[in-house]
């Protein structure tokens, strides 16, 4: 089902009667905004035209049962603040103002030859969308409603391209309402930055929660046939890039692995996860969480991120960056080049391999570093170009989004069969890890591709909490 947004448009009554043809451009203007809207794969529910404070009532009581995730309010022309507060206040979801000139420019000369002035002040009341905006803003600003402004005209691409961020925001912010974020095991004892409140979690985010058993897994494990572990080498090796140093039993173990986690995700219809487990050495359950990171990758690379560690809140994080098509990938701070003035992000798995610098390569691991046992892993960089970086913070006065933009470039990483990747700042290095440290988010983030942080500061907005953007 399509995510569904609000429009309306604001005019005054008084004019009709007063300026022939103007109510019919403005309903004009305002189909052409939701033919545009819609073009953003969104449903459109447009209430038409608020020209008095009754009709302001009515279109409150019909929005709000339309389930919309925001609400975009044309100011079609000067209309009273009377018709729009009362719909603010019955949706109690984020309003974005639109303050869209019909043209960038009014023709001056013709506008001025038109001679009579009642046909002259018609037009300027056609083009005098902004007249009416510091009156809402006021408003809204003393009634505590929270709003953002897009200036332009009807054929601004700019405009648009802020318009369609706010329905993609929209989109993600549902899609994470509906989401089930599955945990399994237990937190990594002792990083006490990875802890979480998972009530809290689910008050802000809206999505459930699925608490999983290591022995539901080792059923679907111990269940796997010999057919469906061969397709899924098959799919290993037409995603990655075997190592020839792979062992033949350890590919065939983490195929096994991976076809019982996707039976997991199915049976509790998962859209993330996060997870950790060590277990006594020797154990069935050790067997298996060595076995994870290939499969695990895969889901990741599907937008079913898996975060180790048990780190549910970039479970979260990394959430957001798949529905907004830039991957999620889980990192660290790995280290620091300050020759290069680069920081260096990477983890021992799960990767995001759909955003890749190349092919993924499925390496063998003679040991996990700070966790039991070996097996195999993934060795990628994060595609060269733009990229985000994004942590769910849990802070003393709760959660907040904290974002950053950079770049991953070329050069030396460390081949130890982990991903890693070279990061540049705009602030610089030393700067960027001092403000992102600063905001005391936990040692893990999502980084996906493309610079986004417009659009997750939108999602911030209308899931209302804060978004912090270092750079």
């Amino acid at each position: 089902m399509r995510t569904k947004v609000g429009l309306f448009g604001i005019g005054l009554d008084t004019y009709w009667g007063q300026f022939d043809g103007l109510l019919d451009n403005l309903n004009r203007y305002q189909n052409q905004i939701k033919t545009r809207i819609s073009g953003y794969n969104v449903e459109v529910i447009d209430a038409g035209m608020v020209d008095n404070p009754v009709k302001a009532r009515e279109v409150a009581d019909f929005l709000k049962c339309q389930d919309i995730e925001i609400v975009f309010l044309y100011v079609s022309t000067y209309a009273l603040s009377s018709t729009v507060l009362p719909i603010a206040q019955r949706l109690k979801i984020p309003v974005v103002i639109l303050n869209l000139q019909p043209v960038a420019e009014l023709d001056y000369e013709a506008f001025n030859k038109l001679g009579d002035r009642g046909t002259m002040t018609g037009i300027w009341l056609e083009h005098c969308q902004a007249c009416s905006v510091p009156e809402i803003a006021s408003v809204f600003n003393r009634s505590g409603i929270q709003y953002d402004i897009v200036t332009g005209y009807l054929q601004d691409e700019q405009a648009w391209a802020e318009i369609g961020n706010w329905t993609e925001a929209a989109r993600v912010a549902k899609t994470m309402r509906n989401n089930r974020l599955g945990v399994l095991g237990h937190y990594y004892g002792g990083m006490l930055d990875v802890y979480t409140d998972m009530t809290r979690q689910s008050a802000v985010f809206g999505n459930h929660i699925e608490l999983l058993e290591m022995c539901e897994l080792k059923k679907y494990r111990d269940e796997a046939t010999s057919e469906e572990v061969q397709i899924k080498i098959t799919e290993f090796k037409n995603t990655f890039d075997v190592s020839s140093e792979c062992e033949v039993n350890e590919i065939e173990r983490a195929a096994k692995t991976s076809v019982a986690l996707d039976k997991l995700v199915l049976k509790r219809n998962l859209g993330s996860l996060a997870y950790y487990y060590e277990g006594e050495s020797g154990n069935d359950y050790e067997n298996i969480v060595t076995s994870v990171i290939a499969g695990n990758t895969l889901l990741t690379g599907k937008n079913i991120p898996v975060a180790g560690e048990c780190e549910v809140k970039n479970a979260q994080a990394m959430k957001i960056m798949a529905e907004f098509g830039a991957g999620g990938s889980f990192s660290e701070f790995y280290l620091m080049d300050f020759k290069d003035d680069v920081v260096m992000l990477g983890h021992d798995g799960p990767a995001h391999f759909a955003i890749a610098q190349g092919r993924v390569k499925l390496v063998p691991l003679p040991i996990y570093h700070g966790k039991p046992g070996k097996g195999l892993s993934i060795q990628m960089s994060v595609k060269h170009g733009p990229v985000t970086l994004l942590s769910v913070v849990e802070g003393k006065d709760g959660i907040f989004l904290l974002a950053a933009q950079g770049e991953s470039v070329a050069g030396p990483i460390l081949e130890i069969g982990n991903t890693n990747s070279r990061y540049r700042f705009s602030i610089g290095a030393k700067k960027f890890m001092n403000d992102w440290s600063r905001q005391g988010p936990a040692h893990h983030c999502a980084i996906g591709v493309g610079h986004i942080a417009d659009k997750i500061q939108k999602l911030g907005q209308i899931l209302g909490i804060e978004t912090v953007r270092i750079c």
